[in-house]
C-alpha cells in the first residue's frame, strides 16, 4: 500500500503516430495476443490499437512479448467473449511517434467516467434497483497557465481549431503512466483575476479507455 500526491506529475499529448499497420487476429486471453505480420514493435511500445471490440477501440497500450509476427497489449483481458467476440478484435495499431510535453500545467481534473445505471421497477417489487449498463464519458479538464508564445499552447490550439485526436499521458509521481486517446479542445480566451496566474482551459474528452502502469 502506498499514497501518492499530484506535485511533480508531468503531462504529455501525441498528435503523430506511425502509419497503421494491419492486425490479421487477436485472441481471447489474458493479455490478448495480436497477429501482425512483421510489424517492428518493440516491447512497451506505445501503441493504438482500432478494433471491433469496443472494450478495447482507441485505446493506447503497451507493447509486451514481442515476436516477429505476434505480440501482447499488456492489460487488456479478452477472456470473455461475451464483450469481446470471438473472431472480432481484428484492425490496426499504430505506434506513437513522440509526445509533446503540456505546458504550465497548473491543476487536472477528471469528470465522469463513473458508472452508469439504469433504474429497474419490477411490478412484483417495492423496492426500485439500480443495474449498471456502462460507463459515463470521460473528459479531463486541466487549467494551464497562460502564455500565447509557447509552441505547445499554439499547437494544442491547432489540433482544437481543427476538431484533431490526440493521445495523452500522464506521469504520475510514484511512476505510474496513464495513457488516453481523444478529443483536445482548448480555450483561447485566457480567465484573468486580481492577484492570480492568468488561466486557460483545456480539456480531453476520452474515445476509449484510460489505462494506467505502473
Amino acid at each position: 500500500m502506498a499514497y501518492f500526491f499530484a506535485e511533480g506529475s508531468r503531462f504529455q499529448f501525441a498528435a503523430a503516430f506511425d502509419a497503421a499497420k494491419p492486425v490479421t487476429a487477436a485472441s481471447n486471453a489474458n493479455p490478448t495476443q495480436l497477429t501482425s505480420a512483421a510489424h517492428g514493435y518493440a516491447n512497451n511500445e506505445e501503441l493504438l490499437f482500432t478494433s471491433a471490440w469496443e472494450d478495447a477501440t482507441d485505446t493506447i497500450w503497451r507493447a509486451g512479448s514481442v515476436a516477429t509476427n505476434t505480440l501482447n497489449l499488456q492489460g487488456l483481458d479478452t477472456s470473455n467473449t461475451n464483450f469481446f467476440p470471438a473472431g472480432s478484435g481484428t484492425g490496426t495499431l499504430q505506434k506513437v511517434t513522440s509526445w509533446v510535453e503540456i505546458p504550465q500545467v497548473l491543476n487536472i481534473q477528471g469528470n465522469g467516467g463513473d458508472t452508469r445505471f439504469t433504474p429497474v421497477e419490477p411490478l412484483a417489487k417495492r423496492n426500485a434497483i439500480q443495474v449498471p449498463t456502462g460507463f459515463n464519458p470521460l473528459t479531463l479538464q486541466l487549467t494551464l497557465g497562460h502564455d500565447a508564445s509557447l509552441a505547445a499552447y499554439q499547437q494544442m490550439v491547432g489540433i482544437s481549431r481543427t476538431l484533431g485526436k490526440v493521445g495523452f499521458k500522464i506521469i504520475m509521481s510514484g511512476g505510474a503512466v496513464g495513457y488516453g486517446f481523444g478529443y483536445m479542445a482548448v480555450g483561447e480566451m485566457p480567465n484573468i483575476t486580481r492577484n492570480q496566474a492568468n488561466q486557460v482551459q483545456a480539456a480531453i474528452t476520452l474515445l476509449g479507455r484510460f489505462i494506467t502502469y505502473q
